[in-house]
């Protein structure tokens, strides 16, 4: 068992950031946790049972590795989404474990219904189409052909959903390039439709989008970071304050991270501290050693400028973080001794560490971040 760190989800917060959620979008709109990238960080067997628990009952991955995760922990209790990457070779896995799938090709739909005719189970299909992110999505070019491959092997396939992907929309800057995709989402829609194939859904909102594009909500919105307790940029959040009297944040962050000091010592005046000669003492200093370095997802960026939690005062780190372990000052916390709880991410008494803080200083997205926490890490959930 890894014992460096512990890593902490508050199923209250999660309650709470889910209450504001489907208050927001209203009793019609499915919210689909999105969990790619080890669910953000918070670990996705741990977060998907709390999820469920929650009263999450749809779930987004990014691949089959990640659905068969969600799926070994609720079974057939919840649906999940795959949005990205299906090898061939998983597809009669998905197809037979009613498993959800974009479908951004022609070699993807054709092996889907192959697989399907030899299942002889529907596969179940959501169409994604380019409006403007150029990523995954089939060109407006190619929609009657696929609408006419679709219509001619309608027994082998549920047509679940119509869908894309917006670029950029925690940006004011990208409204315009989002506002047109909107449109053509729209147009692309009502081809379906007047071609006799109408999805059972739309889905096109990522958590920005819903926030500032209220009309994207549509039928299912795939919510990942403010799930989690975080909002994707500053702009969206002030967006959402904006239209609000009471300006307060209604998001709880999920996630605390905690380790414990595994050693103190004395500095001298004009003595370097760690590899090389980024940090000289420039007084007699207290420091305390801390397993956590770059190998567990606390970035080297943060070398010199990150921040901790050492009995509710705040300490930053010295040094250049290496791979297991880095060094922070203690020198004015008079009682740091061995075994003192560390809190890299959290609260303790009075103070905070956000994930935030940590982007600030290290140019790394939330997401970021959060994602490059080691998956060794235990994760427990706390009410």
């Amino acid at each position: 068992m890894h014992t460096n760190s512990i890593i902490e989800l508050s199923e209250t917060a999660y309650q709470k950031n889910v209450d504001f959620l489907k208050t927001t979008f209203g009793k019609k709109v499915i919210v689909s946790s999105v969990v790619k990238g080890n669910a953000y960080g918070h670990g996705i067997a741990e977060f998907t049972s709390m999820a469920y628990n929650c009263g999450i009952n749809h779930f987004s991955v990014f691949d089959v590795q990640e659905a068969k995760a969600v799926k070994e922990v609720l079974e057939d209790k919840v649906t999940v989404m795959v949005m990205g990457l299906v090898n061939d070779e998983d597809m009669q896995w998905v197809i037979e474990n009613n498993v959800e799938f974009f479908v951004f090709d022609k070699s993807r739909l054709n092996q889907a219904i192959k697989i399907s005719k030899k299942s002889n189970k529907k596969a179940i299909l959501h169409i994604e189409v380019e409006t403007g992110m150029n990523h995954t999505g089939f060109d407006k070019k190619d929609l009657n052909a696929v609408i006419s491959i679709v219509k001619k092997e309608i027994q082998h396939l549920y047509l679940k959903g119509l869908c894309t992907h917006y670029a950029g929309a925690e940006s004011v800057a990208n409204y315009y390039r989002v506002d047109n995709q909107i449109k053509k989402f729209e147009e692309i829609y009502e081809l379906f439709c007047k071609n006799d194939l109408k999805p059972e859904m739309r889905h096109s909102a990522c958590s920005a989008a819903s926030i500032m594009f209220p009309q994207t909500r549509m039928d299912l919105v795939r919510i990942g970071i403010m799930q989690y307790g975080m909002w994707p940029s500053p702009e969206v959040f002030v967006t959402y304050l904006q239209a609000k009297k009471n300006k307060i944040d209604p998001l709880q962050r999920v996630i605390s991270w905690k380790s414990k000091i595994m050693s103190v010592k004395n500095v001298q005046t004009g003595d370097f501290i760690g590899y090389g000669t980024s940090f000289m003492a420039k007084r007699n200093m207290k420091i305390a050693v801390v397993p956590i370095g770059y190998c567990h997802g606390y970035s080297r960026s943060l070398s010199n400028q990150g921040r901790v939690l050492i009995h509710g005062q705040r300490c930053t780190v010295v040094g250049s973080v290496n791979m297991n372990m880095m060094t922070v000052d203690v020198t004015d916390v008079d009682i740091a001794k061995k075994e003192d709880e560390v809190v890299l991410i959290g609260t303790q008494k009075t103070l905070a560490v956000s994930v935030a803080s940590f982007s600030d200083f290290s140019n790394q997205l939330n997401y970021e971040l959060l994602t490059r926490i080691s998956t060794a890490i235990p994760r427990k959930i706390k009410q």
